[in-house]
């Protein structure tokens, strides 16, 4: 941890997002693939034990985040980095096609991006 707490604030938020959300894409739709023949009780609580991985992550994040950040801008980086977590992980590991669609989100959050950021 110590090596974490040498980068700059706003890297340290990035980097543990990212990794947290591996964690909660894997947690909310993981089990689609992986335990689709499972009842849904179980799908639920494999879910919920990768989840904890997540909030072991993720609040540190937001903890660290905000000693830099507003809650805005934490949440608007949260999206942004979901996204961008999500679209490989649909495409390589579900096998959904790559669309267009995509690329019309990440545009919108561009411009939330923008909005939160503006007056920083």
């Amino acid at each position: 941890m110590s090596a974490l707490q040498s980068l700059p604030v706003s890297l340290q938020t990035v980097l543990l997002l990212i990794a947290s959300n591996v964690f909660m894409t894997f947690a909310w739709y993981g089990h689609l693939k992986n335990l689709a023949t499972s009842p849904w009780y179980t799908a639920a609580l494999v879910s919920w034990g990768i989840a904890l991985f997540e909030y072991l992550l993720q609040v540190p994040a937001n903890r660290i985040g905000f000693t830099q950040f507003n809650v805005g801008q934490l949440k608007i980086m949260q999206e942004v980095i979901t996204l961008a977590v999500f679209v490989p992980f649909a495409v390589f590991y579900m096998g959904q096609p790559l669309k267009w669609d995509y690329l019309w989100a990440g545009l919108c959050l561009v411009g939330a991006v923008y909005f939160i950021f503006r007056s920083a």
